[in-house]
Order: structure tokens, then sequence, then C-alpha cells
């Protein structure tokens, strides 16, 4: 049977989120893997990969919350804002008190439009803008709105800050340091980065690189349906579980899916029709009276 699932994998600082899919990808071979969000090299933490069909389930764990512990030193900055470029320390800045740090920090929760840093590997003309930097290209990183869920000040012991965060997809935590180190009138380099969470996938079961390399791949995948808990449910029997596999609609009573706080909305009109046996059957989307498979998976 052809691998299909999802592997919680702990991103060691230092390698790519491609490395650690190269990895998995050379030991399955012609088996497709994805990720769902890349990390950055610096940062580390979870990184969930899609194993075989699953690897089409990507779009519905990037809907989850994310949940980051981030280390910032005050009143030094960089082009890349982190320590992956030269660090600078201008003069005359002031000291920010903790309350001062908290208030600000309380100001940046909700829905707040963020400019993500020039260097990352976001999509300009269809360039990414690491790339035109190092091109020595000049241009302008356009805004964008996220979703802070919380903001919290962990520990502050000047320069040293550490914050932790929730947050919805597409929010890049090196910009919200400095957004936070601005508004109490100094700047900031992210020093460290480490995602805790993503969803249900928790770095606390996350597995390591060398596991990765070393060990059985079958016995770490997850099911699939950890990607879709927040999706409504279809249970299919048998006879329904055939006509999805043959792109026929169904009929049934749809159960409520478990929303996580920070998710992005969720379209009511789809659902995960679940098996009897508890597996991913497919994504299903409302027409008319019925449901009609839109994403098929392994009926086994």
């Amino acid at each position: 049977m052809r691998p299909f699932g999802l592997l919680n994998c702990d991103k060691p600082s230092g390698v790519t989120s491609r490395d650690v899919v190269n990895v998995v990808q050379r030991r399955l071979r012609k088996v497709k893997v994805g990720h769902t969000g890349t990390l950055d090299p610096l940062a580390d933490g979870v990184l969930v990969l899609g194993v075989g069909s699953a690897s089409r389930l990507v779009p519905y764990v990037q809907r989850y919350p994310k949940r980051y512990r981030g280390t910032f030193r005050l009143g030094a900055e960089s082009e890349s804002g982190d320590i992956e470029s030269e660090i600078v320390q201008p003069s005359g800045l002031p000291v920010p008190t903790r309350q001062e740090i908290e208030s600000a920090a309380g100001n940046l929760v909700g829905t707040i439009e963020q400019t993500p840093p020039a260097y990352s590997a976001i999509h300009i003309d269809g360039k990414r803008a690491y790339q035109r930097i190092r091109a020595g290209e000049v241009f302008e990183m356009p805004t964008r709105l996220v979703n802070i869920v919380s903001l919290r000040v962990l520990r502050y012991d000047f320069p040293k800050i550490e914050l932790e965060t929730v947050c919805g997809s597409g929010t890049y935590i090196r910009s919200l340091g400095i957004d936070l180190a601005r508004a109490v009138g100094t700047v900031a380099v992210m020093t460290q980065l480490r995602r805790l969470a993503v969803g249900p996938f928790l770095a606390d079961d996350a597995v390591s690189l060398d596991r990765l390399r070393n060990d059985d791949l079958g016995a770490m995948l997850l099911p699939a349906t950890l990607a879709v808990q927040d999706l409504p449910r279809l249970i299919v029997d048998s006879e329904a579980s055939r006509r999805l596999g043959h792109g026929l609609g169904v009929d049934g009573v749809i159960e409520r899916g478990n929303a996580t706080s920070g998710s992005e909305p969720v379209d009511r009109t789809e659902a995960a029709a679940i098996a009897e046996d508890g597996r991913l059957r497919a994504i299903v989307r409302r027409k008319e009276s019925m449901w009609y498979p839109y994403r098929v998976f392994p009926a086994e």
C-alpha cells in the first residue's frame, strides 16, 4: 500500500524546509511529499508534511493557527530583520519598560496590517523577494492583513525580549517583533524562533530529522483527518464510500467540525467525508441536495 498520511517534523535550525522534504522524499522515492508552510532556516519547530495523496491537504493544514516563541534583541537592527545579515546598533534609542512593551503588544492583537520582510520567499511580480534583494533591485514590499490571536511577553531583560504569539497564516514573526519595537520607539532583530504548534500538531510530539532519516516512516505517519478537524464531517458507509470513489454524489447528515480559535473561516459548503473506520475518504462539496467528491483519498 502506498504511504498516505501526515508527518509532524521538528525542523532544526540551519536547514531549509525543502531540506526536510528532501530527506523524506529520498526515502519514499516516487511518493509525493509536500510541506504545509515554510519555516526560515533560522527557525526550528513544527513542519507538517503531507505524504502521498495527503499532500493535497496542504491548504487545509495552512488554515490552522500557528503558535510561535520568538526571541528579539532590542536596540539593534539588520537589513533582513534577523541575525542572518549585518547587525547595526543605532545610538540614542530609549530603553522601554515592560509595561510599555506589554501595552504596545496589546495594540497588535487582532487583524492588523503587516509589511513582510524584504528577505522573504514572497513572490513579487513572479520572483521571490529575497532573490530581488540579492540582485540589487529596489522595490516596495506590499502590505497584507494578518490575524494575531494573542501576543504575550514571556521574558524581558533588556535588550533581550521573548515573545509568544498565536497567529493566522501568512504572519511574519520577524515583522511582528520589529513592529512592536517601533511602537515603543526602538528597533529590533530576531535572534531565535521556534514554531510550537500548527493547529493540533505540537512540537512536543514532533519527529526529529535524525529519526526521519533512520526510523520507520510508516510508523510515524499520522491520520489525514488531523488536517481537516475544523471541517464539518459526513460519515459515509461502504456504499457511499464506493460512490465517492467513482465520482458520484452522496447524501447524509453533517456533524459539526472542531473549529480552533484563530483558524481561517471554513467554507460551510465543504465537508470531510469520513469512512466508518475513521479514515478520511474525501473532501466533498455541496451541490443542490447532494455532496460530491472534490478530492478523493485511498479507501484502505
